[in-house]
């Protein structure tokens, strides 16, 4: 048989193995005794390394911070990268199956992290499970490393670069077909202000505003707490029919809350959410607010950041030809009436640096004083360098053949605004899982696979590995 065939032969295992690691709730957690990102991540690593035990891999838990699994001899290594930590689901009233029970449904199995990234992991293991299976010649090994908190600092594939062999060659099953061989710049920071003087003008005052999960989620859910000074429902009422939104108004008491209930999406595409954050904001805008330093910041983020996802008006609006414009994505927000914090993720086009945003930026903020003692400030937090790689590359040819083998799809590699393990050593690229016709849902509510998709990938993966022995 070959390789597809086996792979053929694995499907039952596959879909079942992926739906019990889809079952395990892995965001990552405050560390608990000696388990660093939380019981849940610890779960999905000992879950998995276990399955890889089990298949006849050599394992290694690496402190519980990292994990690998490995077949194969020789001096040579082959990295496959993936991560088993997810984002938060969001509001699980947005779901139409429940996020961690791996539902399926119409060919498609929804659940967290389906597309992001524990199906295209299992798609990966059975790849080296064919392998193993096909009676291959493995002089070279093939590692498949297994990190813990991608989807916030990286700390996991950090410890593993401190620790362990960096492979020669390695692909990261985190993204789309065809090879990326080039990924945008990332930027991590939060914009800041403190609040010092409001006016009892008889204004609506805010008291409160809060939302979003993380910076590199498209916020799904966002709320104000308000003083109704002034009837404003029938402002709302009309904002949430031009908008098509869904915003409840509910009154506690003296005070009324504003729900947004918007969109969740990946922060690399904004374009693709109903950011509720941006658009509570804009709402607040609207009203007769009471006078003062929150007020103006409120003006001010209506102006230069608005429900716009390119930074075209807080002065960071790049582009080029490689990599396309630049996205802004506001994820969280957390305001009193002593301080905010906007949590914001950035993704830069590949020939720009860090210092033209934040040098963009800063030229906007300057000209913006929030109060009569200083201005908004940057707190800069993570920073992600672009990555790219010539189309010419061996390691971007080699894997776009099998890609076109499988497809018939003879289109050309891509460029993207997601992050990935690729960045994180020497020649390594994202390849796949995501075919170019199929929607994005990563970071999204209803995240889900197809089945077939899922086998395809397991396919591609395993003839990737072929190509590179």
């Amino acid at each position: 048989m070959n390789l597809s065939q086996i792979v053929e032969t694995l499907k039952e295992e596959l879909i079942s193995n992926t739906q019990k690691l889809i079952r395990i709730e892995s965001t990552e957690e405050e560390p608990f005794e000696d388990m660093p990102f939380g019981q849940g991540v610890q779960a999905s690593l000992e879950f998995t390394l276990n399955l890889c035990d089990a298949l006849g891999f050599k394992t290694k838990n690496i402190d519980n911070q990292v994990g690998y699994a490995e077949i194969g001899a020789g001096e040579e290594l082959i990295g496959i990268l993936a991560h088993l930590d997810v984002v938060p689901a969001g509001d699980p009233s947005t779901w139409e199956h429940p996020p961690y029970e791996a539902v399926i449904e119409d060919g498609k199995m929804y659940g967290r992290g389906t597309i992001d990234d524990k199906g295209p992991a299992m798609a990966a293991i059975y790849a080296m499970k064919a392998i193993l299976e096909s009676g291959l010649p493995l002089n070279k090994r093939i590692r498949m490393i297994f990190g813990l908190n991608e989807e916030t600092h990286w700390k996991s594939i950090n410890y593993y670069l401190e620790h362990e062999e960096i492979p020669g060659l390695a692909f990261t099953p985190d993204a789309d077909f065809p090879v990326i061989h080039g990924e945008k710049g990332i930027l991590v920071f939060n914009m800041k202000a403190s609040f010092e003087e409001a006016l009892a003008d008889g204004g609506i005052e805010v008291l409160a505003i809060k939302g979003g999960n993380r910076p590199n989620m498209v916020p799904d859910y966002a709320e104000a707490t308000l003083i109704e000074n002034k009837p404003f429902k029938h402002i709302l009422d009309a904002y949430s029919e031009e908008n098509d939104l869904t915003i409840d108004y509910v009154k506690e008491n003296d005070q009324v809350k504003i729900k947004v209930h918007g969109i969740s999406s990946h922060g690399a595409k904004p374009e693709t959410g109903v950011n509720a954050i941006a658009h509570l904001l804009n709402f607040l805008n609207l009203l007769d607010l009471q006078i003062g330093d929150l007020t103006n910041f409120i003006r001010f983020y209506a102006k230069h950041i608005g429900t716009e996802v390119n930074g075209e008006n807080i002065g960071c609006n790049l582009s080029d030809d490689l990599s396309g414009l630049l996205t802004f994505n506001v994820g969280t927000i957390d305001c009193n009436k002593e301080h905010i914090t906007l949590g914001i993720n950035v993704r830069y086009p590949i020939t720009h640096t860090s210092d033209d945003v934040y040098q963009g930026i800063q030229k906007v903020l300057d000209k913006t004083v929030y109060n009569h003692k200083g201005y908004i400030t940057i707190e800069r937090k993570d920073h992600m360098k672009p990555i790219y790689f010539e189309k010419d590359h061996p390691l971007i040819e080699a894997l776009m053949t099998v890609y076109r083998k499988h497809t018939g799809d003879t289109s050309e590699p891509i460029t993207i605004g997601g992050g990935t393990y690729a960045r994180s050593m020497p020649n390594a690229v994202a390849f796949g899982p995501l075919l170019k016709h199929r929607e994005e849902t990563a970071h999204q509510a209803n995240e889900h696979i197809y089945i077939e998709d899922l086998m395809l990938a397991a396919k591609i993966y395993a003839d990737a590995l072929k190509e590179l022995l």
